[in-house]
C-alpha cells in the first residue's frame, strides 16, 4: 500500500469516527439521555432492572455491558453511577467482573479515538515540550499509568484522552487499566450494593479511603525508585567500602571533561584528585581542537594569497614551509599549555597526578603504586582516532588525528578516508597548503549529518579548490606495489583505486574505556562502545560518573565541558542532591571555508521526527559586510514552530559561521524567539547584522498583507 493510500485511509477513519461521535453528541442533547445516568434515576428503577435480571441474566448483563462501554468510550458523565448500578443489579462478584471489562474496554476505545484524532497533530504542534514526556512515557509508561489508575482523584475519562496523545502501546494501555483499575472497581460496586441507601455520591467513599487509593498509586512509582535504589546500592554490597577517604572525587583524564572537572569540583573546596596518564589538556589541546585550527589558519592564508588579485593586489605568491608550519602549530600549542597545566590547577587545589590509573573498586583509585579511598569517581578519559577493519591496512604507515601531528613534509598525494567534520577540516587544510588530497567516504556525501544543500555547497566549494571528493565508495583493502600505496574501494560495482604518499584515517572515535579497570568492574557500556549514563550522568555504580567523549552522545569539546558542571555537582554531593544534564541546546561548527555551524534541529532531522516547522532564509550574497570581504556566499537557515518565532534549530553556512551562530545559541538557550533578535540594535557593517536580518525576514514574510489596501487608502485620505 502507498503512502497516499495510507493518508486516505486514516483520512476516511478519522472521517467515519467523528461522524459517529457528532451522532452520539447530538443524540445525547436530544434526547436528554443524561437524565439515565442519575443517581435518582437509578434508585428508582433499581426493583424493576432486578427483576428483569432475574429473568434474564445473560441479556441483563449484554445490555448492561454495552451500555457501560459506550459510556466510558464517549466519556459521557455518569460511570460511577453506573458502576453502582453494576454492583446493586449483579452483586460484587458478577459485579465486579462486567465493570473491570467493560470500563478497560470501553477506557480503550477512548484511547484510541484520542489516538486517531488528535495524536499526531498536538505531537507535532508541541513536538520540544512533548519530548521528554515521550522519553518518559517509552520509559515508565506502565507505571505511570498504573499508579494513576490506582487513585480515584484523577478523572477516568481525562486519563484516557490523555493517554491517547502519548507513544504507549494500546495493548499495554489495556492490561494496565485493568489491573490498576480493578481495586477502585470493587469498592465501587461494593459500595454499589447498598445503592437503595445511598443518598449522595459526596460521601460515598470517605476520605481515609481516598488517602489510602492515593498511597496505593504513588506506591509504583515509590516501589520502582526503591527497587532502582536497592539496585544500585547491591552492586556495592560486593565492596568493602573505607571508613575514611582520602578524596572527595578522583578525576581519572585531563582533557576538557576532565579539567572542567576537577576545577569546579576543587573550586567547592572538595578534595579533588586529577590523574591523568599522558598530557594535560588531552586530545583538544595536544591534537584535536588547537592544532587543526592552527593548520588550517596557515591554509587559509595561503588561500587568500592565492585569491589576492580578487582584492585588486596583483603579484602576490609564497612557498609554503610546511615543517615552519608544523612549528607554529607545535608553538601555539605551547603557548595554550599553561592554561591546562600541572601547576596551574595545582595553585587552583587540584591535586594532579601523571601516571596510569586502575579502579580497583568503586571506592579506590590505585595510581603509581598509591592507593586512593574516593566517594565518587569520574571517568573523562575521553576518546581515540578509530581503526576501520580494512584488509591491509597494517602494511600502510597510515595517520590519525593523534599522529599527523608528527609530520614534517607535506604529502604530495594525501588520501583521507572519512567525510566527517575531522576529515573535511583537515582535508581542505592540506589542500590549501598544496597537497593533491583525494577524499574518500562510504556515505553518498560528505558531512552526512548536516542537510544535503550543506553539504552540497560545501563538496562543490573542495572541488573548485581541486580536492577530489569521493562518495558512495566503499574501501576493499589498501596495499604497496612498486614501491606505491594504494587504496581500492568498490563504487557503483566497480573498483576504483586510488595512490597516495600519506593516508590520514578520520572515520571516527572510538571511546577509552580498556586499560584502567572497567572491564574487571563489568561496567555497562552502550552498543556504540561508549560508557551508559543516566540523565544524572551516573554509570551502572552508584558512585562512579562520566563524561565527555567517553560517554558522548556529543563528542565536542564545549559539550565535555557542559557535561563537566553536572558531573562535578553530581559527584561531590553524593546522592544528597542530583541535577539532570540536558541537551537542549546544542551548537557545533565545521571549520571549513565555508564554514558550516548549527544549533537544534536540521531540516533533515525536523522531516525524519515528523516535526512541523517553517523554514526562514537569508541569503549572504545580500549581505553588505560580506560583499565588502569578498567573502559573500553561504546562509542563514531557521526553522521556527508554524505561526510562533520560537527557534527549532539554525544552520549557518558562510564566512565564520562558527562565531556568528552564538547570538541563536543564546536566544535558544534562553527561550527567546526571532522578535528579540529582530529587536537588538547591530553594528553595521559586522557578519552579525546579517542575524538581525534574518529575523526581519521572519517577520516580513507575517506582515499582514490583506490590510495594505486599507493602510494605502488611509493614508491617501491623510494626504487630502
Amino acid at each position: 500500500m502507498s503512502n497516499t493510500e495510507g493518508f486516505e485511509r486514516v483520512n476516511k477513519s478519522k472521517f467515519i469516527v467523528v461522524g459517529l461521535l457528532l451522532l452520539a453528541i447530538a443524540s445525547y442533547l436530544t434526547f436528554d439521555l443524561g437524565q439515565y445516568i442519575t443517581l435518582e434515576f437509578a434508585q428508582s428503577r433499581l426493583a424493576s432492572i432486578q427483576q428483569f435480571k432475574g429473568e434474564n441474566f445473560g441479556l441483563t448483563a449484554l445490555i448492561y455491558f454495552l451500555g457501560y462501554v459506550a459510556v466510558v468510550a464517549l466519556s459521557i458523565p455518569g460511570a460511577v453511577i453506573v458502576t453502582l448500578l453494576g454492583g446493586a443489579v449483579f452483586g460484587v462478584l458478577w459485579g465486579s467482573l462486567i465493570v473491570s471489562f467493560a470500563s478497560s474496554i470501553g477506557a480503550t476505545l477512548a484511547f484510541l479515538v484520542s489516538r486517531l484524532l488528535l495524536r499526531d497533530w498536538v505531537q507535532a504542534k508541541f513536538a520540544d515540550y512533548l519530548a521528554p514526556v515521550n522519553k518518559g512515557i517509552e520509559k515508565d509508561g506502565n507505571f505511570y499509568l498504573f499508579s494513576i489508575r490506582m487513585v480515584p482523584l484523577f478523572p477516568f475519562f481525562m486519563v484516557n484522552l490523555l493517554m491517547g496523545l502519548t507513544s504507549i502501546p494500546a495493548a499495554s494501555f489495556y492490561i494496565v487499566s485493568q489491573v490498576g483499575m480493578l481495586l477502585g472497581t470493587v469498592v465501587y460496586v461494593n459500595a454499589g450494593s447498598e445503592l437503595a441507601q445511598i443518598t449522595s455520591l459526596s460521601g460515598l467513599v470517605s476520605a481515609p479511603l481516598i488517602l489510602s487509593f492515593v498511597l496505593l498509586g504513588v506506591f509504583p512509582l515509590l516501589a520502582k525508585s526503591f527497587i532502582a535504589f536497592i539496585g544500585r546500592n547491591k552492586i556495592m554490597k560486593k565492596f568493602a567500602k573505607p571508613k575514611k577517604f582520602d578524596a572527595n572525587v578522583v578525576v581519572i583524564g585531563a582533557g576538557s571533561a576532565g579539567l572542567v572537572t576537577a576545577l569546579i569540583v576543587a573550586g567547592a573546596k572538595a578534595k579533588v584528585v586529577l590523574i591523568e596518564k599522558h598530557k594535560m589538556g588531552g586530545d583538544c589541546l595536544n591534537t584535536g581542537c588547537v592544532p587543526s585550527k592552527a593548520i588550517i589558519r596557515s591554509g587559509r592564508i595561503m588561500s587568500y594569497i592565492r585569491r589576492a588579485e580578487e582584492f585588486g593586489i596583483e603579484g602576490a605568491q609564497a612557498q609554503v614551509n610546511f615543517a615552519q608550519v608544523m612549528r607554529r602549530v607545535q608553538g601555539i600549542i605551547k603557548a595554550i599549555e599553561p592554561h591546562d597545566s600541572v601547576e596551574r590547577f595545582t595553585s587552583l587545589g587540584v591535586e594532579c597526578v601523571i601516571g596510569e590509573a586502575r579502579i580497583e573498586s568503586p571506592y579506590t583509585v590505585s595510581v603509581n603504586g598509591r592507593r586512593i579511598n574516593t566517594r565518587s569517581i569520574v571517568l573523562a578519559t575521553g576518546a581515540r582516532p578509530l581503526l576501520p577493519p580494512i584488509p591491509g591496512l597494517e602494511q600502510i604507515d597510515y595517520l590519525t588525528s593523534d599522529s599527523i601531528w608528527s609530520l614534517q613534509e607535506l604529502p604530495s598525494r594525501l588520501l583521507i578516508v572519512g567525510g566527517g567534520p575531522i576529515g573535511c577540516e583537515l582535508a581542505q587544510a592540506f589542500s590549501n597548503l598544496g597537497s593533491q588530497v583525494t577524499q574518500v567516504d562510504m556515505a553518498e556525501r560528505i558531512m552526512p549529518r548536516e542537510d544535503e544543500e550543506v553539504s552540497e555547497l560545501v563538496m562543490q566549494q573542495f572541488k573548485r579548490q581541486g580536492i577530489n571528493v569521493l562518495t558512495g565508495h566503499r574501501l576493499l583493502k589498501f596495499g604497496s606495489a612498486d614501491g606505491e600505496s594504494y587504496m581500492e574501494a568498490e563504487h557503483q560495482d566497480k573498483t576504483v583505486r586510488v595512490e597516495f604518499d600519506k593516508v590520514l584515517l578520520a572515520v571516527g572515535r572510538k571511546a577509552n574505556v580498556e586499560g584502567f579497570g572497567l572491564e574487571d568492574l563489568k561496567l555497562v557500556l552502550n552498543k556504540q562502545g561508549t560508557v551508559q549514563v543516566n540523565e544524572y550522568l551516573q554509570t551502572s555504580y552508584p558512585n562512579i560518573y562520566a563524561c565527555g567523549d567517553v560517554t558522548g552522545p556529543y563528542q565536542f569539546t564545549h559539550m565535555a565541558s557542559f557535561q563537566a558542571w553536572f558531573a562535578s555537582l553530581n559527584s561531590m554531593l553524593g546522592g544528597l542532591w542530583r541535577s539532570k544534564v540536558n541537551y537542549n541546546v546544542v551548537p557545533w561548527a565545521t571549520f571549513t571555508d565555508p564554514e558550516v555551524a548549527r544549533v537544534g534541529l536540521s531540516e533533515q532531522e525536523a522531516i525524519d521526527q515528523n516535526i512541523a516547522y517553517e523554514v526562514t532564509r537569508y541569503e549572504m550574497d545580500h549581505h553588505d559586510r560580506s560583499l565588502a570581504d569578498g567573502e559573500a556566499h553561504g546562509f542563514i537557515k531557521i526553522l521556527t514552530v508554524p505561526g510562533k518565532d520560537k527557534i527549532l534549530g539554525v544552520t549557518i553556512v558562510g564566512y565564520h559561521a562558527g562565531e556568528q551562530i552564538g547570538e541563536f545559541v543564546f536566544a535558544m538557550t534562553h527561550g527567546m524567539g526571532l522578535k528579540k533578535i529582530s529587536a537588538v540594535t547591530h553594528i553595521y557593517p559586522t557578519l552579525l547584522e546579517a542575524n538581525k536580518f534574518a529575523a526581519n525576514a521572519w517577520r516580513s514574510a507575517r506582515l499582514p498583507q490583506k490590510y495594505f489596501p486599507l493602510a494605502e487608502k488611509f493614508f491617501k485620505w491623510r494626504r487630502g
